[in-house]
């Protein structure tokens, strides 16, 4: 399949993705130092925080691991022009909603603005991929 200049994205389209793997990067950092329990990780909790996250059922800690691994790969595939990304990006704000679902529904909200801010996230990388593909960036 040969690519016209029609189908090369535009500037910010290299941006975003850019700017997606980098913020979904960091929310694999996270899911590792969380289930690593990493120094580092446990030095930037509160102890509120860290019983938090030792009660959190295996089920919410495996949709944050889908979440940001689908997300990161999601990414990767933006920057390679693959269509897969669109799904991945679909599965990630699934399970993103699922967690975060979870926290709402236990009153956990110390950091509104984060959650809010990633499931926003989520749903703009599924709407600027859909987008890509329409306007057949990525393939």
């Amino acid at each position: 399949m040969t690519l016209n200049n029609e189908n090369k994205p535009a500037i910010w389209f290299w941006v975003v993705s850019i700017i997606a793997l980098f913020w979904n990067a960091m929310g694999v950092d996270q899911y590792l130092g969380q289930a690593y329990e990493t120094e580092r990780w446990q030095a930037a909790m509160t102890s509120e925080q860290l019983e938090l996250a030792s009660s959190t059922p295996a089920w919410i800690t495996a949709a944050f691991a889908i979440a940001v691994f689908s997300a990161t790969i999601a990414s990767i595939g933006l920057l390679l022009r693959k269509g897969w990304a669109y799904p991945l990006f679909v599965l990630s704000f699934i399970t993103v909603v699922i967690q975060m679902g979870y926290f709402f529904s236990k009153g956990i909200t110390d950091n509104i603005g984060m959650t809010i801010s990633i499931i926003v996230f989520a749903l703009f990388l599924v709407w600027f991929s859909k987008h890509s593909k329409t306007k057949k960036w990525i393939h």
